[in-house]
């Protein structure tokens, strides 16, 4: 049986009888949850050195670039030979593409040679245009002069290089097909150039296939999963301008001014906030359907460059971007009938911020307060999204064992080679997975933490308030966030830890049986299909639960943390008691409250992701370098990070709200239904018997 709480919250009285002034929550503390804030150390310190790995091992260059035939990367200044201007990968043996795009055949695209290019080369119209192997050897052409001449040596070649190069075994290699620049590779267009191919049968060269298989078989590669995911994680680090704008500094300003609205407006702000959120999520909305090309003809395309308006090649990317929006579209419609739905109920939410902006118009710095976990979480995720770049990216480039003909000729050499003749690939050490997620647990779980830190901290200052009969002085010592947050770094970080410890756990488990979902993707038909579906779906529904219920429990407990001090269980334990006795009296008033800060924290998310689509709309990333390849990810990116920053100032409502009510139930238990330490204004707010009866039963 836990004790009345006064006793522990409220003014104690010292050995002389006399009451002191500012001990409030401030006593009986010891160390709490300890063994679980070494695991968070030792986690963390386990995170550093799994990045140090990835910074070791990794090139982000890799995400974007392909290797040519000797390995090098490219658009890698580092390379032998420098190749900082040349970025494109092209395939020069068009019958070897031909060859590992066929149905039954054991020769891979990525043993095909290729080369890096400044730009896709197109069939001459009056001539045969060659792509030859980087001068070397009896070529005495620099790299300069290789690149001015179009990559074109072929007049330089020896009677034998020339009967080479006639059987597509270089070092030239003759350009029959046009090709375009798709995601920074020369995606062959399976439409021969007559003019050249006709000089090529004339010169005696070997048998050139034809089919459209050619075309197939580089776009099967680009397309393939894992370089989509690569072009994604690409696609972050060349929008980093953009994440710092709509992710870093766009919410932290938009999140003040909701605040200071909520001070001053807090009357209007419930009704501002419904119909804001509506009318952006049907902006962002809109915006995907200009990117799916469901309106107007602006949807994203993998070419890079001006190309042929009548080449159309089709990208994986612009398939997600339209499950996105048909998502998009199913969550507005929802939206908007949620948001007639609780029209009726604005006022009572009215009622709630009033709470929350008398705290804050007496406790100010808790405005300011947010900015401390804020500036830990901004270095934290620049140090994090690099390491994720690296880690993606990590691994050897080691040559393959094709064990196909591949036969080359070797300028060094002069002489044509069959062996080590294969493409290069990167080599990832079996453990990059487990890295990865590693690295994506440790993300989740710093996240978690900083917003249980910033809360508790948040609950302790304005359970000072609340215990001081709404005084701000001299009842709360000066600068109660400061007092608040030394008390919870002293005593109770593992105890956020722990809270915090087991919102990353249980998340985590949805995401590996959405894995192991996908894995097991169409192994099975039939009812066993069925059953699986079913079994899945209920156990996502049972862990969504489990999971909003918990985060709703440490809420709460992170209140009683601050207030008494107690390990995270015990904490929780009093919270579900006090809860659960007082259901009726702060059920609906809690429910309606969480709402509207829910529609606010989206309102600054959703227009963190309407001005990342504005400044990904521009010039900069739809051509050149910075070209991404969709705006799916850095967009959703924006978004995430706008929400993690919302809440962490909107935390200063919910949890004044909470901290309010938890503690005004409490007060009332104890003193026989009359609240003793609650401020005029809160009990004239709480108490009122036409207003509790409206806020508890409706209208």
């Amino acid at each position: 049986m836990r004790g009345p709480l006064g006793a522990v919250i409220g003014r104690f009285p010292s050995s002389d009888g006399v009451t002191q002034m500012g001990g409030i929550i401030r006593h009986n503390r010891k160390c709490r949850d300890i063994t679980v804030l070494v695991i968070f150390i030792a986690f963390s310190v386990a995170m550093v050195v799994n990045s140090s790995f990835a910074f070791n091992q990794g090139n982000p260059l890799r995400l974007t670039y392909g290797l040519d035939y000797k390995g090098n990367l490219c658009g890698d200044k580092h390379a032998h030979p420098v190749l900082s201007e040349l970025e494109l990968r092209y395939w020069q043996n068009p019958n070897q593409v031909y060859e590992s795009g066929l149905k039954d055949s054991k020769f891979k695209l990525g043993d095909a040679r290729s080369i890096c290019l400044s730009e896709c080369p197109i069939p001459s119209e009056d001539s045969l245009s060659w792509v030859c192997d980087y001068p070397e050897g009896d070529i005495r052409l620099s790299m300069t002069d290789w690149a001015n001449r179009n990559y074109d040596y072929f007049e330089f070649l020896t009677p034998e290089m020339r009967n080479s190069s006639l059987q597509l075994q270089g070092p030239c290699y003759p350009v029959i097909f046009p090709s375009v620049n798709v995601y920074w590779s020369c995606q062959f267009i399976a439409r021969a150039s007559n003019t050249s191919l006709k000089h090529w049968q004339q010169m005696g060269g070997v048998k050139i296939n034809e089919d459209i298989v050619i075309d197939k078989s580089i776009h099967k590669s680009i397309n393939s999963r894992s370089a989509v995911l690569k072009r994604y994680m690409a696609d972050i680090g060349k929008a980093w301008p953009v994440l710092i704008v709509c992710g870093g500094i766009l919410p932290l300003f938009l999140s003040v001014i909701w605040l200071m609205m909520i001070r001053h407006f807090v009357a209007a702000m419930p009704w501002i906030t419904v119909v804001l959120f509506n009318v952006l999520i049907i902006s962002v909305t809109m915006f995907y359907y200009l990117k799916a090309g469901w309106i107007g003809n602006d949807a994203i395309s993998p070419i890079i460059g001006e190309h042929d308006p009548y080449i159309s090649v089709y990208g994986r990317e612009l398939t997600h971007i339209r499950a996105v929006t048909i998502l998009m579209t199913f969550i507005m419609v929802v939206a908007f009938l949620t948001s007639i739905a609780i029209v009726r109920r604005i006022l009572m939410a009215t009622s709630v911020l009033k709470v929350a902006a008398k705290v804050i118009g007496e406790v100010q710095a808790l405005i300011i307060f947010p900015l401390i976990p804020y500036s830990i979480l901004v270095v934290f995720y620049m140090f994090w999204v690099s390491a994720s770049l690296h880690m993606f990216s990590s691994g050897q480039v080691v040559q393959n064992n094709c064990n196909s003909n591949c036969c080359t000729y070797d300028l060094i050499a002069k002489r044509v080679n069959c062996d080590h003749c294969c493409g290069y690939s990167i080599h990832y050490t079996p453990h990059i997975g487990v890295a990865i997620l590693f690295h994506l647990f440790g993300c989740y779980w710093a996240t978690q933490f900083f917003i249980a830190f910033s809360s508790t901290v948040i609950a302790g200052s304005v359970a000072s308030y609340y215990w001081a009969h709404g005084e701000t002085s001299p009842e709360i010592p000066f600068l109660s966030v400061l007092s608040s947050m030394t008390r919870l770094m002293r005593y109770n970080l593992g105890s956020v830890a722990l809270g915090s410890l087991i919102v990353s756990f249980v998340e985590s488990i949805r995401f590996l049986l959405e894995a192991i979902r996908r894995k097991l993707k169409g192994s099975s038909d039939g009812c066993n299909s069925c059953i699986g579906k079913a079994a899945y779906r209920t156990s996502q529904c049972f862990l969504k639960c489990i999971e909003w219920t918990i985060k709703s429990v440490n809420r709460n407990a992170y209140i009683l943390i601050a207030i008494t001090g107690k390990s995270f269980f015990t904490a929780s334990s009093i919270a579900a008691d006090l809860i659960m006795n007082n259901i009726l009296k702060i059920g609906r008033l809690n429910v309606i409250g969480d709402v509207i800060l829910f529609l606010g924290k989206l309102c600054v998310s959703l227009s963190c992701a309407l001005f990342a689509f504005l400044m990904l709309d521009t010039h900069k990333y739809r051509s050149s370098h910075n070209k991404t390849s969709s705006p799916l990810f850095p967009v959703v990116v924006c978004w995430a990070l706008g929400y993690i920053v919302a809440t962490l100032f909107f935390a200063v409502v919910e949890m004044s709200i909470d901290t309010i009510v938890l503690s005004f139930c409490q007060d009332s238990e104890e003193h026989q239904g009359t609240a003793q330490y609650a401020p005029p204004l809160l009990i004239e707010t709480l108490t009122d018997q036409n207003e509790m009866q409206r806020l508890t039963q409706g209208p």
